[in-house]
C-alpha cells in the first residue's frame, strides 16, 4: 500500500539528530570552541572587509577582483553553514538539528565547497590568460564572461549536489540519531543508516574526484603553462612580477585543498585514525580557508592591501 509505504519510511527518518561534537574531547569543548569562535569572527570580519572594498572601488572592478569577491562570498556560506551550530554544540545551547535541518546544512556546506574550487578553477585560468596571453586577456574576460563563470559555479554545484538529498532521504535509519560531528555531512549522515550505503559511498567519491579532483588537476596543468611561460620572460622583474600575481592564489589552493583532501582520504581510508582527529580535519577544511583567503590577499596584494587600509583608516575616523 502506497500511504502505508511513505508512512513506514517518515517513521524510519528520525524527526532529528543529536550532533555529540568532538567525540572523547567533550571536557575540552568549551576550550575548543575559543579558537573556533575567533577564527569564525575573522573569517566574517575579513570576508565583509574584502567584499566591501571591492564592491565600493570602482579600481577594483576587474576580473581578478571579482573572482575575489566570488570566493569570499563562498568563504561566508562555508563557514556560516557550519561554524554557528559547532559553537552551539560546543556550548551545549542546542545539540539536536532536525532531519530536513541536517540535510539543508549538509546542502550549503558541500555546495559552498564545490563553488570554491570551481572559481579557484577559473581564477587559475584568469592567471593563465594574464600571463601566457595579455593581449587577449581584455577579449576573454570581460564582464558578461565572468557573470556566467560565477552561474556556471552555482550550477555546477547545485547539480553536484541535488542528488545526495535524495540519495539520504531514501535511507531508512532505524531510530539511529546520534551523530559523533560537530555538523551534518554527507557520508556523515549516510552512516547512521541501516541499510546499504554503497550507492552514497560511490556517489560521494565519484563527485570528488570529478568536481575538486578534476579542478586541481587543470589547476596543475595551467600552473605548469604559467610557469613555462614565465621562466621564458626576458627581464628578471617581468619574471618576479608574473611569479608575484600568482603567489596568493597559489596560497589559497594550498589553504584550500589540503585540509579538505585530508579529511576526504582519513574518512574513506583511515581506519586507525582517532575519531575525533576526523572531526577536526572536518572542521579544519571549512574554518581555515575563509579564515585565511582574505589575510593572504590583502597582505600579498598591495591594490587590495592600500585600499583596505583606506576603508579601516575612515572606519577608524
Amino acid at each position: 500500500h502506497p500511504t502505508m509505504a511513505a508512512l513506514n519510511q517518515t517513521s524510519l527518518q528520525p524527526a532529528s539528530f543529536l550532533l555529540l561534537g568532538m567525540a572523547g574531547l567533550e571536557d575540552l569543548h568549551t576550550w575548543l570552541s575559543i579558537p573556533f569562535c575567533m577564527m569564525y569572527i575573522a573569517a566574517l570580519l575579513g570576508n565583509f572587509i574584502l567584499l566591501f572594498v571591492i564592491v565600493t572601488e570602482r579600481s577594483l572592478h576587474e576580473p581578478m577582483y571579482l573572482f575575489l569577491a566570488m570566493l569570499a562570498m563562498a568563504d561566508l556560506v562555508l563557514s556560516s553553514s557550519t561554524v554557528p551550530k559547532a559553537l552551539s554544540v560546543f556550548w551545549s545551547l542546542s545539540k539536536e538539528i532536525s532531519f530536513h535541518a541536517c540535510l539543508t546544512q549538509m546542502f550549503f556546506t558541500h555546495l559552498s565547497f564545490v563553488a570554491e574550487s570551481t572559481i579557484l578553477l577559473a581564477m587559475a585560468f584568469d592567471r593563465y590568460v594574464a600571463i601566457c596571453n595579455p593581449l587577449r586577456y581584455a577579449t576573454v574576460f570581460t564582464h558578461s564572461v565572468i557573470a556566467r563563470i560565477g552561474l556556471a559555479a552555482i550550477a555546477r554545484s547545485f547539480c553536484v549536489m541535488f542528488p545526495t538529498i535524495f540519495l539520504l532521504q531514501r535511507l531508512p535509519y532505524c531510530r539511529h540519531n546520534i551523530m559523533p560531528h560537530t555538523y551534518c555531512e554527507h557520508m556523515g549522515i549516510a552512516r547512521l543508516a541501516c541499510a546499504d550505503i554503497s550507492v552514497n559511498i560511490w556517489y560521494g567519491f565519484a563527485t570528488t574526484l570529478l568536481s575538486p579532483g578534476v579542478d586541481i588537476v587543470l589547476i596543475g596543468v595551467s600552473y605548469v603553462l604559467i610557469l613555462r611561460a614565465v621562466f621564458r620572460l626576458s627581464s628578471k622583474d617581468a619574471q618576479l612580477k608574473a611569479v608575484g600575481t600568482c603567489s596568493s592564489h597559489a596560497c589559497v589552493i594550498l589553504i584550500f585543498y589540503t585540509p579538505a583532501f585530508f579529511s576526504f582520504f582519513t574518512h574513506r581510508f583511515g581506519r586507525n585514525v582517532p575519531h575525533h582527529v576526523h572531526i577536526l580535519l572536518a572542521n579544519l577544511y571549512v574554518l581555515l580557508p575563509p579564515m585565511l583567503n582574505p589575510i593572504v590577499y590583502t597582505m600579498k596584494n598591495k591594490h587590495i592591501r592600500e585600499k583596505v587600509s583606506q576603508v579601516l583608516f575612515r572606519a577608524g575616523q
